[in-house]
């Protein structure tokens, strides 16, 4: 049986959640998630432009993953997956996959003119072997990594998509 999400764009009544899933997916520590209120009230309240938190919900209308994906300053229509985690004992159901399949899509209707390629950064850190093999699967290309970007020994890694095609 494969499972089905619908996808819709994030609104208020989220913004825990989506914060929950960030700290229990260890993306980030408890003293750090304020960033994200930052982020998400630029997003609800307009100011952030065509910055878009989406989300994936479950059957019974409850979130199970969610996405943070904008332009990237300074780059030529290259947009960056900024944020996307799934509740963890969700991991593998394919709600992921459907919130970068939306992504994709929703990009590529917006034309070459505004979106050639998306890029997605993650840790090298075993902690993060699942994320990066997950990124690889759906056609990411590893592009780059900075040595020591999150610390001694931890690199950030660039994964790179074409969204032409």
């Amino acid at each position: 049986m494969t499972n089905t999400f619908d996808v819709r764009s994030a609104i208020p009544a989220d913004a825990e959640m989506i914060k929950q899933f960030a700290l229990d997916n260890n993306m980030f520590e408890l003293d750090e998630i304020a960033v994200f209120d930052e982020m998400l009230s630029g997003f609800f309240d307009g100011t952030l432009g065509d910055h878009s938190w989406i989300v994936a919900t479950a059957d019974d209308g409850g979130v199970v993953s969610a996405a943070y994906f904008a332009p990237e300053p300074f780059a030529d229509r290259m947009w960056n997956l900024y944020f996307i985690a799934t509740e963890p004992s969700r991991h593998g159901d394919g709600s992921g996959t459907t919130l970068i399949e939306y992504i994709e899509a929703q990009l590529r209707r917006r034309g070459h003119d505004v979106a050639l390629t998306l890029i997605v950064d993650t840790s090298s850190s075993d902690e993060y072997a699942q994320t990066r093999a997950f990124y690889e699967k759906r056609g990411f290309v590893e592009e780059a990594r900075i040595r020591d970007f999150f610390g001694p020994g931890d690199a950030k890694v660039t994964f790179w998509k074409s969204l032409i095609g």
